[in-house]
C-alpha cells in the first residue's frame, strides 16, 4: 500500500526527465539515416511483423500505436521503418538501452541528487542548485534567455508570457525557486543532447508526483513547470487511474466503491471519510494526492535498485511441461548471473534475493483467475545454483497455483510469461572481510533457507506484449507432466546471516587486497608438493567449515586458527586451482573450497 509522508516545511525543487522515445532515439543513433524518419522498434517475434516496443514521433502523428503489430503499423503508415530489438539467448537483449540510459545519468547527476527511476528516466532534487543561482543572478535583471529555456510551459505556450512569469519581480520564493529550476533543467537537457544526441522531456515541480505527471505533458523536447497556483487545475481533470499507484486495484476500488472517476472527484471526500474505507496510512496518502502533497524524497540513487531478465509466451507459445519451463530458467538465470557479475566487478554490490513471477492458465479449472503465486528465496551467486534455485521457486509456485488440482490432472496448465528478478542490492561490507569466505558463508546459510511469498516486480527488463495479443488457454497440452508424488518443498533458514554479515563488516585483519598482491606478487608459490600440502591444509577438525545456526560463536575461533597458521581463505582458492598435485591431502584441500561461489575469481582479478 503508498505510504502517506508529509511534505517537507522547505521548498524543494524537483525534476523528472523522461527521454523521448527512447529506444528509437537508440537506433537513430546507430543508423543516422533514420532521423526524421516514421520508426519504430519492434521486438524479435516476426509474427504479424512483430510487437511495437517504441514508436516515433513522426508515426505516431500518421496514426501508428504501440498497442499495433508491425504489419499493422505498414498498413497505417507505408513508409515507417521497423528496427529489430537486439536479440541474446532467444529473447530481447536491453544492454544497449540500458547501456546509453547510464550515459543520460552521468550527465543530469552533475546538478543534483539523481535517482535513476527506469531504463528511460530519471528524478532530479535541484534545490541546493536553485538556491545557489538564485542568490548569484537574480532573474529579473537577465537581459536575454536561451530559447530552450522559453520553451517551458505552465499553463502558458506563449514564449513571451513565459519570459514575464520567469522574470517576474513580486514573484514569491517559491515560484523564483521553480523558474530557476527551469534554466537549471533546460542547460542540462542541452547538455544530453550535445553529449549523448538524445533529447528528453521535463517536469518541474515541487514533489516527486507533480514532476513525473507534467514530464510527459509536453513532450518532445520540452518542460513543463508546475506552481504551487496550478496544482489544482493540473489535477482536477486527470483520471484517477492515470495517477502513481492508482492504476491497479486501489484506483479500481476508488471508483467501484466510491464512484471517483477523476482526481476532482476524490477533493470530495474528507480525510477521515478516506481513513475509514482504507485505514489511517492509505486514507491520508490519498487526501494529499488529490491535493498535490507528497513528500517521497528523491533517493540518491544512480545503480538500479534490481536486476531482472524475462520473456512473455503468448497464446499458443505457452509452456506447458516442466521441462520448457526448465529450458527458458536456464536462460534466463544466465543472463540474471552476468548481470550480476557484472555488478559485482563494477559496482562492489551484491544481490540478496531472488525472485520468480509468472503468468499462468489452468484451461479446465474453474479458479483460472488465481493468479500464480511469486516465490522469493536467499540469493545464491552462480548460474547454476541460481537456476537451481529458481526452479524449486518454480515447482514451489506451481503447486500452490494448482492446489488440489495438480493430484486429479497434471496437464491444462500453459505460462505465458515468465521472470526471474535480483533485489535487495547493497553495497559489499566495507572493512577488511574476504570475499570468497563472505559467499562461502552465504552459501552455507543460504544452502537451507525458506520460500517467501515476497513480492517484487522487476523495474525494467521484461517486454510487455502487445495489448492486443490475448492468452488462450489452449484445449490439449502437448505434453502431459509427470506428477506422481508431491515433491517436499524446498526450506530455508536465514536467522544467523545478518549476524554473519556484522561480525564481517568488523573484521580488520584478512584485507582482500593484500592478498591477492601478495600472490601476484610472487610471495606464495607453488613450488613443491610440500609447500602446497603445508599451505593448504588447515590443522584438524578446524579445516571444515560449520556455522552453528545459534549465530556466529564458533567463526571467530575458526578464524583465530586460520590466522595463526598464516593461510587466507582466498589464497587457498587461487592456489588450489592453479597447482596441481597428486597428493589426497591436496584433494581435500580442493574440497573444502567447494563452497566458493562460481565467477569469484573473475571479480578478483
Amino acid at each position: 500500500m503508498p505510504v502517506a509522508r508529509p511534505e517537507s516545511s522547505d521548498s524543494r525543487i524537483i525534476a523528472h526527465v523522461d527521454m523521448d522515445c527512447f529506444y528509437v532515439q537508440v537506433e537513430q543513433r546507430k543508423q543516422p539515416h533514420l532521423r526524421g524518419q516514421p520508426t519504430a522498434v519492434v521486438q524479435y517475434n516476426s509474427w504479424k511483423g512483430g510487437g511495437l516496443i517504441a514508436v516515433s514521433y513522426e508515426a505516431r502523428k500518421d496514426g501508428v500505436k504501440r498497442s499495433m503489430r508491425g504489419d499493422e503499423a505498414k498498413k497505417v503508415c507505408p513508409q515507417i521503418q521497423l528496427v529489430q530489438v537486439p536479440v541474446a539467448r532467444g529473447k530481447a537483449d536491453l544492454s544497449i538501452y540500458r547501456n546509453a540510459g547510464s550515459e543520460v545519468v552521468s550527465i543530469l547527476a552533475r546538478k543534483g541528487r539523481c535517482e535513476r527511476a527506469s531504463i528511460d528516466e530519471v528524478y532530479l532534487d535541484l534545490t541546493d542548485a536553485a538556491e545557489t543561482m538564485l542568490k548569484e543572478t537574480p532573474l529579473e535583471s537577465l537581459e536575454s534567455i536561451n530559447e530552450e529555456v522559453l520553451k517551458s510551459h505552465n499553463g502558458n505556450d506563449d514564449k513571451e508570457l513565459v519570459r514575464e512569469w520567469l522574470q517576474r519581480r513580486d514573484a514569491d520564493h517559491r515560484d523564483k525557486l521553480l523558474a530557476c529550476g527551469a534554466f537549471i533543467v533546460a542547460e542540462l537537457r542541452l547538455q544530453v543532447l550535445r553529449e549523448t544526441e538524445f533529447t528528453c522531456s521535463a517536469g518541474i515541480a515541487h514533489n516527486k508526483m507533480l514532476a513525473k505527471l507534467a514530464s510527459g505533458m509536453n513532450k518532445p523536447a520540452q518542460q513543463t513547470i508546475v506552481p504551487f497556483a496550478s496544482v489544482k487545475g493540473l489535477l482536477e481533470p486527470l483520471p484517477i487511474k492515470k495517477m502513481k499507484q492508482l492504476g491497479g486495484k486501489l484506483g479500481s476500488s476508488l471508483q467501484i466503491d466510491l464512484g471517483v472517476n477523476t482526481v476532482g472527484d476524490l477533493l470530495q471526500f474528507s480525510q477521515e471519510k478516506l481513513q475509514d474505507f482504507y485505514g489511517v496510512n492509505t486514507g491520508t496518502w490519498l487526501w494529499n494526492v488529490a491535493r498535490g502533497i507528497s513528500g517521497e524524497e528523491v533517493e540518491g540513487r544512480l545503480l538500479p535498485k534490481s536486476h531482472g531478465s524475462g520473456k512473455t509466451f503468448p497464446g499458443p507459445r505457452a509452456l506447458k511441461t516442466l521441462a520448457a519451463v526448465e529450458k527458458w530458467l536456464k536462460e534466463l538465470c544466465e543472463e540474471l548471473s552476468e548481470r550480476l557479475q557484472s555488478d559485482l566487478e563494477k559496482n562492489k554490490r551484491v544481490a540478496h534475493t531472488l525472485t520468480l513471477h509468472a503468468n499462468a492458465y489452468k484451461s479446465t479449472d474453474t479458479d483460472s483467475y488465481k493468479k500464480f503465486p511469486s516465490k522469493s528465496c536467499p540469493l545464491r551467486y552462480g548460474g547454476g545454483k541460481i537456476q537451481e534455485d529458481a526452479v524449486n521457486l518454480f515447482q514451489a509456485g506451481l503447486r500452490e497455483y494448482l492446489g488440489a488440482y495438480i493430484g486429479s490432472q497434471c496437464g491444462g496448465w500453459g505460462i505465458t510469461g515468465l521472470s526471474v528478478s535480483a533485489s535487495k542490492i547493497v553495497p559489499i561490507p566495507s572493512g577488511t572481510c574476504s570475499i570468497t569466505r563472505y559467499f562461502q558463508c552465504r552459501d552455507q546459510f543460504h544452502s537451507s533457507s525458506e520460500l517467501s511469498d515476497e513480492k517484487f516486480i522487476p523495474e525494467d527488463d521484461l517486454l510487455s506484449p502487445s495489448r492486443s495479443e490475448s492468452h488462450p488457454a489452449p484445449h490439449q497440452t502437448e505434453q502431459q507432466t509427470e506428477c506422481g508424488g508431491e515433491e517436499a518443498p524446498v526450506t530455508y533458514d536465514i536467522t544467523s546471516f545478518d549476524q554473519y554479515e556484522n561480525a564481517c563488516k568488523d573484521e580488520a585483519s584478512s584485507d582482500i587486497t593484500r592478498e591477492v598482491s601478495h600472490l601476484l606478487s610472487g610471495a606464495e608459490s607453488c613450488s613443491t608438493p610440500k609447500q602446497n600440502e603445508r599451505q593448504l591444509r588447515l590443522p584438524g577438525k578446524e579445516s571444515k567449515m560449520k556455522y552453528p545456526s545459534d549465530g556466529i560463536r564458533s567463526y571467530g575461533q575458526k578464524r583465530k586458527a586460520t590466522k595463526e597458521k598464516g593461510t587466507s581463505s582466498i589464497l587457498r582458492f587461487l592456489q588450489s586451482n592453479s597447482c596441481s598435485t597428486s597428493k589426497q591431502d591436496n584433494v581435500s584441500a580442493l574440497q573444502e573450497t567447494k563452497p566458493l561461489s562460481s565467477g569469484i575469481s573473475s571479480f578478483i582479478f
